[in-house]
């Protein structure tokens, strides 16, 4: 993605499972490349009290609202000025969560198809990242750093929740092919508290970024007709 008034700016958008990392991920970006961070939006949805009501009923219009905001992060981001990193892209939204809510039958078929509808038709004139990150982890390691972090909403999250979105991500990383993908896998990668692990991290986000090497067209040699 070329933005007009920098052409050498980056888009690096940080995907994976809840607890994996991403927010840690794009502090250290940030800083060791003076780019712009921005954070999982944190705005309140409205359709949230009625959804863990009766989630059939409102995880279509929860799903909705939360798209939308995603959307317009998602185009703040397109237009900054200078580099940035995002936490958690808007592809997740739909290829992750409300795919799982559709497969717990909690989002009617009619309802998922129609999400899906808008999701793909928007998506179309989003420019994708330079970048996608997709940290990933087992669950073993996602419930230890979710506990480790003390968050009262995620105290209840199950280890087979945790489980389908992993088979999600993995599935979606498999599909995607709309920008260069790097998987950092980070069972045993702890670049939080570890300098080693951390400049590894800086050091391969930084070769996935180099320019291309130029290519040559290469004109295939004239065959010779015998007379």
């Amino acid at each position: 993605m070329i933005h007009p008034a920098n052409p050498n700016k980056h888009f690096v958008a940080i995907g994976g499972n809840i607890g994996v990392g991403k927010s840690t991920l794009t502090g250290i970006l940030s800083e060791a490349f003076n780019w712009k961070p921005f954070y999982e939006a944190v705005d309140e949805n409205p359709y949230l009290a009625d959804f863990y009501a009766d989630m059939r009923r409102w995880s279509f219009h929860s799903q909705v609202f939360f798209l939308s905001r995603r959307l317009q992060h998602h185009r703040q981001l397109v237009d900054h000025p200078g580099s940035v990193v995002q936490d958690r892209s808007v592809y997740e939204d739909a290829e992750i969560f409300a795919h799982n809510l559709y497969d717990q039958g909690q989002i009617s078929e009619r309802d998922y198809e129609a999400y899906r509808d808008l999701y793909e038709g928007i998506r179309a004139f989003l420019p994708p990242p330079d970048l996608l990150i997709y940290l990933k982890a087992n669950v073993e390691t996602l419930l230890a750093r979710i506990k480790l972090r003390g968050r009262d909403f995620e105290r209840d999250i199950s280890p087979d929740y945790l489980r389908r979105l992993n088979v999600l991500y993995d599935c979606w990383i498999e599909r995607w092919d709309s920008c260069p993908v790097l998987v950092i896998p980070s069972d045993n990668l702890d670049f939080q508290h570890e300098q080693d692990a951390r400049q590894f991290v800086i050091d391969g986000v930084r070769e996935m970024l180099k320019p291309a090497p130029i290519r040559y067209l290469v004109q295939p040699e004239a065959q010779v007709t015998e007379p």
